[in-house]
């Protein structure tokens, strides 16, 4: 973890610039044993298809002052993260293409581990930390199961940095009954904070593209409450 933190640092540091930020955004993307290689591929081609709609592209670049920067991360288990795509800021057609094609192309991190949420949390905070500082941090947590290893979410909110983060959620409905409620009322934090479902994992990319369109500032559409 330690040596993936100082990799986000260094090149978030030594390439982003300065520009002014808007939305620090974060994907966080389940790769638990729940998730097989389909429906891995699903998620990974979803989030990057959803990027490039023309209705989210135009969000990154026309929407308000300043610009959106954007990671990626996987998580399962207790101690089973991995950054797939480094705090970048999406300020050009050619980088969200680079994004995407980065996103496609990374190997699955993890695949045999459990649903530790509340790990998966603590470790984005620590991102968002080492992150740029941007008027708004939103995490974007996507998982088809309940957390059934470490502590819950409730903790890490308790003890861990998330003070002016909003987590949202994508809840992967076909494997567990009671993901949607977890999702609404366990892991959704912050002020603003939504769920968006998807009925498996060939709905995910058109949950996540309503998912971004609306973090992205775009009309409050979706399944959500607030």
């Amino acid at each position: 973890m330690v040596r993936a933190l100082a990799l986000l640092f260094g090149l978030w540091a030594g390439g982003a610039g300065a520009a002014e930020c808007r939305l620090a955004l974060l994907l966080a993307l389940d790769v638990s044993s729940s998730v097989d290689a389909q429906e891995h591929r699903l998620q990974r081609d979803g989030l990057a298809a959803a990027l490039m709609a023309p209705d989210i592209r135009a969000a990154i670049l026309s929407g308000a002052p300043g610009q959106v920067a954007f990671g990626v991360y996987e998580w399962s288990g207790r101690s089973q993260q991995q950054v797939i795509l480094p705090w970048t800021m999406l300020d050009s057609d050619a980088t969200i293409e680079s994004v995407a094609a980065t996103i496609r192309a990374a190997p699955r991190s993890y695949s045999r581990f459990p649903t530790a949420v509340g790990y998966a949390l603590g470790y984005a905070s620590t991102l968002f930390a080492e992150g740029p500082a941007c008027d708004q941090r939103v995490l974007d947590v996507s998982g088809d199961g309940i957390g059934n290893d470490g502590f819950e979410p409730m903790h890490a909110y308790r003890h861990f940095p998330f003070a002016g983060i909003t987590v949202n959620g994508l809840a992967v409905g076909g494997h567990d009954p009671q993901v949607l409620d977890y999702y609404m009322f366990d892991l959704r934090h912050g002020p603003g904070a939504f769920v968006e479902f998807a009925e498996d994992y060939d709905d995910f990319r058109r949950a996540m593209e309503r998912k971004l369109y609306r973090e992205l500032g775009g009309m409050a559409i979706g399944r959500a409450e607030e």
